[in-house]
């Protein structure tokens, strides 16, 4: 069983991802827990879902909305899936945490994505277990 019991009360987690040359990137998300997961909702065209597909290791840690560490950092992995499902089950895994502070940053993604010709995709976050 993973702990992530310091992302409980959070609305942001700092996800760093790796670029080729193995310089990390960190970039702060709102995401929502479902099990021993997280989940994030971002753009396809995204630096961090290009960045996942090369490596999926990354690390994440709790924050603040501008990307401040609040929590310990925790080694996990991360996967990509643009599926409508899954896409739709983390639009309401999101909707559902954060409510009415989601509507407004949801329509301006969507119009957004529509403009510049993107769609959304999931990021599934798990942590990786200590042996």
């Amino acid at each position: 069983m993973t702990d992530l019991s310091q992302f409980k009360n959070e609305h942001h987690l700092s996800l760093e991802t790796f670029r080729k040359s193995g310089v990390s990137v960190k970039t702060p998300v709102w995401f929502a827990q479902e099990g021993d997961a997280l989940y994030v909702w971002t753009g396809s065209a995204a630096g961090k879902v290009k960045r996942i597909r090369n490596n999926a290791r990354v690390n994440i840690a709790p924050c603040q909305r501008f990307g401040e560490i609040t929590g310990e950092w925790m080694s996990a992995h991360a996967s990509i899936d643009d599926s409508d499902a899954a896409i739709q089950h983390v639009t309401t895994l999101l909707r559902q945490k954060l409510g009415f502070e989601f509507v407004p940053f949801s329509m301006i993604e969507k119009v957004m994505d529509k403009l510049k010709g993107h769609h959304r995709v999931c990021i599934k976050i798990a942590l990786i277990e200590s042996k």
